[in-house]
């Protein structure tokens, strides 16, 4: 028995290390500095019935109803449908999903009728879903790597990680997981029809350019905010791709709730929650060395509570003291 609970352990720390990516730089673990952000974690924030398991969160986000919506990684010994529906009590509701994307989704968007948009970066697809879980529009070719160039007519994504939408359904696409030679960050425009518009951005640090593109959101004003997280900022443009400015970090910002009154951002490997105004400037600062593994992204409910999928240590519930 103490065999078999090793060899399950090992594979499970394998597991995190596969569908974690750390960065190789330790400058960008240094922890964002600011006012101590008061907040009180809290146990078991989800409940299952017996017999069902998830796997570690990509992504979590509320819908109107106040319901929690995570798309979870699937292995041999969770649950294979890993779109999960919680109440808003976190109580298990449903999933589905099963064969639908590859070992490490990442991202989940409602849109403004209530489907489900999930950036599936392991299989290179964005696929919205219908409330059911009927599949209504896919993006990119499931396990194909590329280009999306209409004068060759090729039409393939390249690790998709977030989508954010405009007020008149445009879909906004950001794009590039991986640092590195190969990878190729960017934000991808399309019409609510999947209709290509236009592309930017590219590996660089200069603005407009980005190491990786992990999350995106949409704002009050209609600016498009990046999570450039290996380049430690946050880069806002127009919905033309405009670039408007940026706001530098300490760590790695990897994504963000916007509310009315300000954001809510994680910062990745640094292991912290950071609460921002409307401009980004740094309010307050929640975490310590080793209540994260990563915080990898946040939702924060009409309660005020955050919830935070942490893709090595599963959802994680905080309130304030």
């Amino acid at each position: 028995m103490k065999k078999a609970l090793a060899v399950i352990a090992l594979l499970m720390a394998c597991s995190v290390v596969l569908l974690s990516q750390r960065p190789s730089d330790p400058t960008l673990l240094i922890p964002q500095e600011g006012p101590a952000l008061d907040l009180t974690p809290v146990a078991n924030p989800l409940s299952f019935p017996a017999g069902t398991a998830m796997g570690f969160p990509g992504d979590l986000e509320f819908d109107s109803k106040g319901h929690l919506w995570v798309i979870s990684r699937p292995g041999a010994t969770f649950n294979t449908q890993p779109v999960v529906e919680f109440d808003e009590n976190g109580k298990y509701i449903r999933s589905f999903g099963e064969g639908l994307f590859g070992n490490r989704p990442h991202g989940i968007h409602l849109d403004s009728d209530g489907n489900i948009w999930i950036s599936d970066g392991s299989s290179h697809t964005v696929v919205k879903l219908s409330p059911q879980g009927q599949v209504l529009l896919t993006l990119g070719t499931k396990g194909q790597a590329g280009d999306w160039n209409e004068a060759a007519g090729t039409h393939l994504l390249r690790e998709p990680n977030d989508v954010a939408f405009g007020r008149n359904g445009d879909v906004f696409l950001a794009q590039g997981h991986t640092p590195g030679a190969m990878g190729d960050p960017r934000v991808l425009k399309f019409d609510k029809t999947g209709k290509f518009i236009k592309s930017w951005g590219g590996k660089g640090t200069d603005p407009g350019k980005f190491q990786v593109a992990h999350g995106i959101a949409v704002d009050a004003k209609g600016l498009l905010w990046v999570a450039d997280r290996e380049n430690s900022r946050i880069q806002v443009f127009d919905q033309d791709g405009t670039f408007v400015r940026q706001i530098k970090y300490a760590g790695l910002p990897c994504s963000f709730d916007i509310g009315k009154d300000g954001v809510t951002m994680v910062n990745g490997f640094t292991g912290q929650i950071l609460k921002l105004d409307l401009e980004g400037k740094v309010l307050s600062v929640y975490g310590k060395m080793g209540e994260f593994g990563e915080a990898h992204n946040v939702a924060v409910n009409s309660k005020g509570e955050i919830f935070v999928g942490d893709v090595t240590k599963g959802v994680l519930k905080f309130v304030k003291k």
